[in-house]
C-alpha cells in the first residue's frame, strides 16, 4: 500500500499546503535541515489532523515545533506511556496538544496526532533533522529534498512523465497551491569543487576566497514535477575530515521513543546531564580503494520474482504501458540468456505464498535454461500480498554450493510487508551473499513508499548484504 504523507484528516485526506521553507546546512558528510511547513484547514468545519513524514535510513530528528493559530507548541521526550496519557489528558481539557511516535511497523515513519484544527486555522510545523549523505561512484555527495518537502504536480500542457504517479494532480503554473523555497549552505576544509543539480539553482556564491564555504538556493519558478537532488563535489573527497558540533547544555536526557507537544505556558532554564548537552565530534574517512577484480567462480544466482497483485499496475500513467510484471519479465529474460556458463542458478515467483523453479539450484545449460524461459513466461501477477520472508528463509537455509558465491536478485514493486523481520533475515545471512534489487514502480524510487507502511529505500534492505539497488 502507498502511504500518503504531510497534514491530513482522519480520512487520509490532504490539508491544503501553503508554503515550504527549508534551510539546508551541509558540513563535510553531514547535511542538518530545517522545513517549516505551512497549512491551512480551507473546510467550514473543524478537521481532526495528523501529520505523517517519511524519515530517510540514515536520518535522526532531534527538534519539531508546531504554530497553531498563534500558539506555540515545542517538543518534550517522554516516556511512551506517559507520553499517552499527558495527550489525552490535554484534549480531553480542551488544551491543544501533539504526540509524535515512531510508526510500531517501520522506524522511518513518523506520526504525529495534531489534534482539532478550527476553521481557518493556519498551522506552521517545523521539523529539524540531522542526515548522512551518501557518496555516489563520482565521489560527489548527494541530498535529495524529501517528497514531503517537494509535494508533486504535472504541470498542464506539458508530456506526461512516466516517473509520476497517476495520482498527481495537474494544474497550470499560476495556479500551484504552494510555493517552496530552499536555500542551502556548504562547508568543507577541503574546498567545494562544484554544485549541480536537476533543477534550476541560483548561481552558487562562495563565501571566502580558499572556496571552503558556498550557498546556493533553490531559483524562482520550481515546477513541482521532480525531486529536487543537490550534488556536491569537493576538491579532496578522499582526504580525511572532522567535523564539531557543540552541545546543548540544558537538553533534556533521552527516556524513550514517544514525543509529546503541550502548549507552553512558560519557561525556564534548566541543566540537565545529557548525551545531547555534549560537543560531539565526527570523524570522516572515505579512503580511494580500487575495485575489487571479479571473482573467477561461477556463481550461484537465485532470482526472486514478485507476483504480488500490485505488480498487474503499469509502468507508467501514459496510455498502453505495459504492467510491471511484464518489464521484470522481460529484464528476467535478458539475465537468463546471459548467464555464465557453468554457474547455478534458480527462480522464486513468491506473493502470499511462494513457488521455486527447481527443487534447489541447478546447473546452468542449454536445457536448464530453456525450461526457465518457458516457466518466466507464463508468470502472471496473480499470488495476493508481498511476503517476502518466507522464500528469503527457504533460499537461506538451503545447502551452500561450494564455489559458487550466492547472488540473490529482486525484482519488486517495492511494497514489501514485514519489513523488520524481512530486513533482519537479510542482515543476519549479510556475510552469505549479495542482494541485488531492481524496483518496477512509476512514482520516485528514492523516497517512494517502498515496503508497506514505510517510506524506507531499497537500499535500507540491501546495505546489510553489500548490495545495490536500481530504478
Amino acid at each position: 500500500m502507498v502511504c500518503p504523507c504531510g497534514l491530513l484528516t482522519r480520512q487520509e485526506e490532504p490539508v491544503p499546503l501553503k508554503s515550504i521553507s527549508v534551510t539546508l546546512s551541509i558540513c563535510e558528510f553531514v547535511a542538518g535541515v530545517s522545513a517549516t511547513l505551512n497549512y491551512e484547514n480551507e473546510e467550514k468545519v473543524p478537521l481532526e489532523a495528523f501529520f505523517v513524514f517519511p524519515m530517510d535510513e540514515d536520518s535522526a530528528v532531534y527538534s519539531f515545533e508546531a504554530m497553531v493559530d498563534g500558539s506555540i507548541i515545542k517538543a518534550e521526550l517522554q516516556d511512551k506511556t506517559e507520553a499517552h496519557a499527558n495527550y489525552e489528558n490535554a484534549i480531553s481539557q480542551g488544551h491543544q496538544a501533539f504526540l509524535l511516535e515512531e510508526d510500531d511497523c517501520s522506524r522511518d515513519v513518523f506520526c504525529c496526532n495534531v489534534g482539532n484544527l478550527r476553521p481557518g486555522s493556519k498551522v506552521a510545523l517545523t521539523l529539524k533533522y540531522v542526515q548522512e549523505l551518501p557518496l555516489e561512484a563520482d565521489g560527489a555527495l548527494r541530498y535529495v529534498l524529501p517528497a514531503i518537502l517537494n509535494p508533486r504536480y504535472q504541470l498542464s500542457g506539458c508530456p506526461e512523465d512516466s516517473c509520476l504517479t497517476m495520482k498527481t494532480p495537474v494544474v497550470p503554473l499560476e495556479d500551484l497551491p504552494c510555493t517552496i523555497s530552499m536555500v542551502a549552505t556548504v562547508s568543507s576544509q577541503h574546498g567545494i569543487e562544484r554544485t549541480q543539480s536537476n533543477c534550476s539553482l541560483s548561481p552558487v556564491e562562495y563565501l571566502g576566497d580558499n572556496k571552503t564555504s558556498a550557498q546556493v538556493s533553490l531559483a524562482d519558478g520550481h515546477k513541482f514535477d521532480r525531486d529536487v537532488e543537490l550534488l556536491i563535489y569537493y576538491s579532496e573527497v578522499h582526504a580525511p575530515s572532522i567535523a564539531v558540533e557543540m552541545g546543548e547544555p540544558e537538553t533534556k536526557p533521552a527516556v524513550g521513543r514517544t514525543l509529546t507537544w503541550l502548549t507552553l505556558r512558560c519557561a525556564k532554564m534548566v541543566k540537565f546531564n545529557s548525551l545531547l548537552g555534549d560537543p560531539v565530534a565526527m570523524v570522516s574517512f572515505y579512503p580511494n580503494i580500487p575495485e575489487a577484480q571479479p571473482s573467477a567462480a561461477c556463481g550461484e544466482f537465485v532470482f526472486l520474482m514478485d507476483c504480488s497483485g500490485s505488480m498487474q499496475s503499469p509502468m507508467s500513467n501514459q496510455n498502453k504501458s505495459q504492467p510491471r510484471i511484464e518489464a521484470a519479465k522481460e529484464t528476467l529474460i535478458l539475465i537468463l540468456k546471459s548467464l555464465p556458463i557453468g554457474c547455478y542458478f534458480n527462480i522464486y515467483g513468491f506473493g502470499s505464498s511462494y513457488e521455486a523453479f527447481f527443487p534447489k539450484s541447478v546447473k546452468y545449460d542449454q536445457r536448464t535454461m530453456e525450461e526457465a524461459l518457458r516457466r518466466v513466461k507464463l508468470m502472471r501477477a496473480d499470488l495476493g500480498g508481498t511476503e517476502m520472508l518466507a522464500p528469503l528463509q527457504a533460499i537461506y537455509g538451503g545447502p551452500s554450493i561450494p564455489g559458487h558465491p550466492l547472488q540473490l536478485f529482486v525484482f519488486t514493486d517495492g511494497e514489501v510487508s514485514n519489513t523488520f523481520r524481512v530486513i533482519k533475515e537479510v542482515e543476519s545471512n549479510g556475510q552469505k551473499h549479495r542482494i541485488n534489487s531492481t524496483l518496477y514502480h512509476k512514482s520516485d524510487f528514492k523516497y517512494g513508499c517502498i515496503y508497506g507502511p514505510t517510506h524506507q529505500r531499497p537500499r535500507t534492505k540491501l546495505h546489510p548484504a553489500v548490495g545495490r539497488y536500481q530504478k
